[in-house]
């Protein structure tokens, strides 16, 4: 009886550690029950590209709230957390306006994750002015989106530019051009 009163003394001392160790072993199974109910009710409703998005968002919030309850408990405030939360807010408003900076690339690259409009596969031509780079979307990273031209070239074009420049996505692969169009040169015309 003495081993017994002995084990539970220890573990009402560390009953922090006891259940945040409970928790961790119960977030997988709480991951994969998440998914298994988002999945049923989203069965032939989405496509599956955004069904992806959604398990990973559902993930990233169970993530969040889980962490959020273990620190509850552990004793921190949240207040902390809200101060650090509209600090990152401030910043991300920052980088949706300074196109010039890393900080937008990354937020632009949140803009093309949450949309759903351009995905790896799609054939797209980026309109800049009187310009324009045709090419299928091959990667789509945190910096920049790789496009594959017709002619095999690769184009790397910044988040930020992708996602503030006109992008037309193109039904079919556009045909590939046998040669450069021939260059007229403007000068007067002569006089017979």
């Amino acid at each position: 009886m003495t081993d017994l009163t002995l084990f539970l003394d220890f573990i009402l001392a560390q009953y922090k550690l006891v259940i945040t160790g409970l928790i961790i072993l119960l977030f997988p199974i709480l991951m994969r029950l998440s998914i298994h109910l988002l999945t049923q009710l989203t069965r032939g409703k989405i496509d599956m590209h955004r069904q992806q998005r959604a398990k990973l968002l559902l993930r990233v919030i169970v993530a969040v709230l889980l962490v959020c309850l273990l620190l509850m408990f552990w004793g921190i405030e949240l207040k902390g957390l809200l101060v650090l939360g509209s600090s990152l807010f401030a910043m991300l408003g920052v980088a949706l306006f300074a196109g010039w900076s890393l900080l937008s690339n990354l937020t632009s690259f949140l803009i093309l994750f949450i949309q759903n409009d351009c995905r790896i596969g799609f054939w797209v031509r980026v309109i800049d002015g009187s310009n324009f780079v045709e090419g299928r979307i091959s990667e789509m990273g945190l910096m920049n989106v790789i496009l594959e031209h017709i002619d095999g070239h690769k184009v790397i074009y910044p988040n930020n530019i992708f996602v503030t420049r006109p992008v037309m996505i193109l039904c079919k692969a556009p045909n590939k051009r046998s040669s450069l169009p021939e260059k007229r040169l403007l000068r007067p015309k002569k006089s017979r």
